[in-house]
Parts: structure tokens; sequence; C-alpha cells
């Protein structure tokens, strides 16, 4: 999980490196042409659309029940949705966050907020317009996972990196941490109230624990029937109705609900293909609804059923976390009716009396996206999103964008061919996007009917080699080369040689032992790659001291070799073959350059202050490496060569297009970098 920077400003960015002016006319004749220079232009935010994941329903600011969501942004915002017609009558800024898991309401109608990458509470009280900011209740938790309110509307939470609860007591302010609810998880990931306990749900591992909120001793429920070993699974969402909790040990994906009797300290159900995050409170006939395999059901806890509605869900993610019952007033839908919203903005609504249901896009304002990877083809330039995802084909002259909703994307690549290879999470999937076709996505944004899928799905490298990320792309003979990082509370990367001509996969996961492959580049048939001693969750101790470099053969199908190029440094997390044929690499402040037949080292230096993963491009003239996210050093060819400081622009990414043109990315702000004398 990354933070969202601030966006730039145009004419900062123009006026930040110049170029030389031309001599006048008549001027003696000019020495050596200078080194060259960068000039930065803003090609504006190429990604923007709609992330709810945070909500609730409750009372909204008309006295009438909305649907609340925080909208992922910087800042995120908290928005009330109205349910009759999807209008947005509220939206709030939460100065500081960059979006919510977490939304709760107090018995009086507040509007509580629990936020990352700041880990702070915010609070709306009926009839206000601005959110109060109560700062961070534990100063060493950057993520408040998920809230939850008790009769006297005391706000309870559970956090990362501790894997902690606290209580927000709603009349003083005062925070009680009850602390690490179990030695080695780091992660409170879902929690809920009832009668005078707090019940949490951990990650990496999943434990339930019942926390008494008023002496702060800590049980823990016993594994559902059939867990088996909880290590790598994770209890992803929980709730309490009517005296049972409501388990879903599983992923985004759909997976096992189960349920647990308080009163007996048994569990008694078990729901297969149950697609979260929440399930509703329970209606006036004691039933409530969830979605289970694509459908909106009811089920009834007495009898253990589930009916279905007829209302049907398509896409990868059919999760929704506001879920609750709303008089609509409307013809179809008499008396209450059973609302709530998906991630990407949707409403849904179903009539228990007609039968009637819907799906129609709210009125939600779209937000930026920070852009997580860049990459330069002949003709334009591709930017990939973070958490809310998405591939943009953008103009390199105009900035103008074609935005496609999809995954998070880790990695792009335009093959040699003119295909664009997409890397994603979860599940490290691979893709291949033909631009002369029409975009269709099943997954995630679909054509007209029949239209053939475009990005194709290639691989999913989850299933038999536990990885997440796929994140590094190169070409090598034809064959494109995927390094990976694993899934869970794992170590141990993965590097994979799929063959599209084939539509095979080689696959060769702890290529280097115990670390996750961060950058990949290639030369002669040889694949060389970045890694990091870091596993999927960073919560499992890494068994190794440093990164490495390594190189592999890809006709022999073995690794060449295999070296540490900067002792201590935990991430190499970018490689790329220079105009001087040397390996040229990056960890946190130091760049270097090995030999590529041995991985001996040739030359080192050390340029930055911080351990931030940067990225190293080259053009057929220089080597431009990115230093402590706001340094671009270019290195060009010669014995005698230094780095020499190129631009100053706070940057998380670092691309490149041709020989005269970089690419640089700042929160959700594309810029290039045109290179001239």
């Amino acid at each position: 999980m990354r933070s969202v920077r601030s966006l730039l400003a145009l004419a900062l960015a123009a006026l930040l490196v110049t170029a030389p002016s031309a001599p006048p006319a008549g001027a003696a004749p000019a020495g050596p042409p200078g080194p060259p220079t960068g000039t930065v232009v803003s090609l504006g935010t190429p990604l923007s659309d709609v992330l709810l994941i945070g909500g609730i329903v409750a009372p909204g600011p008309n006295g009438k029940t909305v649907i609340w969501n925080v909208s992922t942004s910087s800042p995120a915002y908290l928005n009330a949705i109205d349910p009759a017609n999807g209008d947005s009558l509220l939206s709030v800024a939460l100065p500081g966050a960059d979006g919510s898991y977490a939304v709760a309401a107090a018995p009086d109608g507040t509007i509580y907020v629990g936020t990352y990458n700041n880990g702070h509470l915010y609070r709306l009280r009926p009839g206000a317009t601005t959110a109060e900011d109560l700062g961070r209740p534990i100063p060493t938790e950057s993520f408040i996972l998920r809230i939850t309110t008790d009769e006297q509307g005391n706000v309870y939470g559970g956090t990362y990196p501790n894997g902690k609860v606290f209580r927000f007591d709603h009349t003083t302010g005062a925070i009680r941490d009850y602390g690490n609810v179990l030695a080695g998880q780091t992660y409170v990931r879902s929690i809920d109230y009832w009668n005078g306990k707090i019940y949490a749900g951990t990650m990496p591992a999943a434990h339930i624990m019942e926390l008494d909120v008023a002496s702060g001793a800590l049980v823990e429920l016993p594994s559902p029937p059939g867990l088996g070993d909880p290590a790598n699974k994770t209890v992803f969402d929980l709730n309490t109705r009517a005296g049972r909790v409501y388990v879903r040990i599983a992923t985004a994906q759909p997976g096992p609900l189960y349920v647990f009797d308080i009163a007996s300290r048994t569990w008694v159900d078990e729901i297969q293909n149950a697609h979260g995050l929440d399930v509703s409170p329970v209606g006036p006939d004691g039933t409530l609804y969830l979605i289970q395999n694509s459908e909106l059901k009811k089920y009834d806890p007495a009898t253990k059923t589930l009916t279905g509605t007829g209302l049907t869900f398509t896409g990868r993610i059919q999760n929704t976390r506001s879920i609750g019952y709303a008089d609509l007033n409307l013809p179809d839908y008499p008396g209450t009716s059973v609302v709530g919203t998906l991630w990407r903005g949707e409403e849904f609504r179903y009539n228990p009396q007609t039968g009637k249901s819907e799906i129609f896009q709210t009125k939600v304002r779209r937000e930026p996206i920070e852009i997580l990877s860049v990459a330069g083809g002949k003709d334009t330039i591709y930017a990939g999103g973070f958490l809310n995802g998405g591939v943009s084909v953008v103009d390199p002259t105009t900035g103008e964008a074609k935005f496609n909703r999809f995954s998070q994307v880790e990695a792009l690549m335009e093959g040699s061919d003119g295909t664009v290879w997409v890397g994603a999470y979860p599940e490290a999937r691979l893709y291949s996007y033909d631009t002369s076709r029409p975009w269709s996505s099943p997954e995630y944004s679909p054509g007209p009917p029949g239209t053939p899928d475009n990005p194709k799905q290639l691989l999913n490298l989850k299933p038999d080699l536990f990885q997440t990320r796929a994140r590094a792309l190169t070409e090598v003979n034809g064959k494109i080369a995927v390094g990976t990082i694993p899934d869970g509370d794992r170590l141990g990367g993965a590097l994979v040689i799929y063959d599209p001509a084939t539509n095979t996969a080689e696959k060769y996961r702890n290529v280097v032992q115990d670390e996750s492959v961060f950058g990949l580049t290639s030369h002669c048939g040889i694949v060389y790659g970045g890694t990091s001693i870091a596993g999927g969750l960073s919560t499992t101790p890494p068994t190794r001291e440093a990164g490495t470099v390594f190189a592999w053969d890809v006709a022999k199908k073995q690794k060449l070799w295999e070296v540490v190029p900067v002792a201590g440094r935990a991430t190499v997390s970018a490689v790329t073959i220079g105009p001087d044929g040397l390996l040229w690499g990056v960890a946190g402040k130091t760049v270097f350059a090995l030999a590529p037949d041995s991985g001996k080292l040739k030359k080192s230096f050390t340029l930055g202050t911080t351990s931030s993963s940067g990225d190293i491009v080259a053009t057929s003239e220089a080597v431009y490496v990115s230093i402590d996210l706001n340094k671009i050093y270019r290195i060009a060819p010669g014995a005698k060569s230094v780095p020499t400081l190129f631009v100053q622009h706070a940057h998380r990414r670092l691309g490149v297009r041709g020989d005269h043109q970089l690419l640089m990315t700042s929160g959700s702000e594309l810029f290039r970098i045109d290179i001239s004398r």
C-alpha cells in the first residue's frame, strides 16, 4: 500500500528546467555543445475513476437514509448518496487521508471514518458539512482498517502495522489502546461490536479474537470446522448480527462465510462462495442479505437457507461494504428496499415486495488515480493505476488520455511487435493488449456482447506459484519474462518466461532464494533481475541480508550468476543495460554498474540520502537514475564519467520513451522530460 501524492502545478513544472536559447545571428561560433538538458512538461492526470470501499447505510444530511461511502483520492472524500437516484448529496474532504476501508455510524447519527495512509479518525456530526480531524488515535498505526461503535457511540478500530484495537471515547475524546490482539499478527483487518465485546479478525493468519471492552481480556475463538492451518489465510470480513458473528475467511474473491453463535459458543453454519465485504443488518423478519454465487441472496439464520433475489452481479469484484435498507418512495420500490454500493461507484437495489432490482452508476465524482506504472511506446505512453487501477493510453504531445477501467497495474511494456503487456495485481496476472482492437475486459469493463477479450489474460501465478504482483517485465528473444512478488506472508518471488508463440510458460520459483523479483532487463538472450529480501506483506522476517542481481540464460534454462551489489541494502529496485554495455542498477541511494558476463562490480556511486526505491532507465546516450524520489541523475558512457544532476523534481516512477524523452510520475500526474542540447 502506498500513499497518493499531491498534484504538481503545470507552470512550476514547465519552469523547472529549460533548454538554453539559441545564439543571436552573427555571434561567434559556439564551442563544443554543452551537456544535454531536460525540459519538464506536464501531461496532466491520465487516470481517474471512482473507488468506494469504506461505507455504511445510515441517516444522512436530509434526515433520510443515505448510502455513505468514502471515495479514494488525495484527499479522500466522504460522500452521502441518495439511494433513490444516485445523486451525491454531500461530499466532504478528509484532508491528509488517501482513502478508507472503515466507516461507521453512531446511534446519534454521527459518522466516523478511519483512514489510510495517515491512520486518522474523522467525525462528521449530524448537520455538519465539514469533517473534524480527530488525529491519529495510536501514533504507531498508519492504517485504520475497520471501525465500529457501541450503544453509547464510542468508536473501536482495528489497525496496521501492529495489529491493535483502540477505543475512542465519544464524550471525552480519550483513547484506550488495547494493544496487539495476538502476537505475530500485524493486521486487525476486520472488527465489529456486540454486547460489550469486540470481535476482531487478523492477518496474515486467520484468527478471531474476542475482546472484553471493559477489562481488556482477550479470548481466541476456535477456528471454524474444516479451516485447517490458519497461516496465510485472512479474516477478510467480520460482522456481528443478532448474537451471531459472520466471518468470511477469504480474499477479495469469493470464499466461505462462517457463522458463529455467541451464546452457544459454536459454529452453526458455513456458506460457500460468499463475496463480502459485509452482510446486511438483520431485518424485521430476522433475515439478512448478502452476495453469494454472484447473486444477492436472502439468508434466514433460523433455517440456514438462502433464497435468490434474481439480482446478479458480473465482473471480477462483486463486493459491497455498504449494504442496508432504505425507503425509496419509487413506484417499483414500495416500502423498504435493500440498497448498497459496489466498489466502482454503482448502486444496487432490490425490493422484496415487487422483486424489482437494478444496478446503475451513481453520480459520485471521479477522482484522480495515483500512477503506479508507466511505459513509453513508439507512438504513445501507457500509464497504469494504483489500487483502483486502470490503463490509460496517453498522447505524448497533448496529454490526451483514453482511460480503461482495469485492475491495479504493477508493470507495463510495449513489445517489439506493438503488443502491450500488462502485469497486474492481485494473483500476479499477465495480460496482452492489442491497441488496434477495442478494449473489452470481462472482469472490469466489458465491451458489447460478443466482443473478444482485450486485454487477454495469459497467466495467473497464484495457484501454483503463490505469487501476487507481476512487478517487472522484459522481452527476450520474442518471449516475455515476468518478475513477481509472493502472496501473503511468504518469501520467494518467481521468474516466469512466457512464450506467446506456444502459449506456454516456464516457471521458476525462488530464482533467488527467499527474494522477490523487483526489476528486469534483458540482453543477448540473458534476463537480468534485481531482487528484494522482502516478502508479500513484508511481515515475515527475511532470511537474507541484501537484495541481489542475477543473470538467467533463457535458452539453457539456468541461472548464470547471482551477486550482492550493495551490502546491507534490502532491495535492488531496477536494472538496465547502459549504452556502455554494462549492467546498471539502483539500490536505495546507490547506483552501480556490473559486468554482464560475470556480475563483477565495475562502478558504484552513492548519490542519495534515503533508502527509497528508485528506477533506472537508459537511452543510446546515457543512463538516467531516480534517487531519493526527487532527483534524476544522468550518467554518460566513459571510464571517467560521473553522475550529474539532470532534473530535480518530486516523483515516484521513471520511464523512458525513445532516445530523447524520459517519463516521470508524481502522484496522479504524468510528466515527460524532453532531452535536448
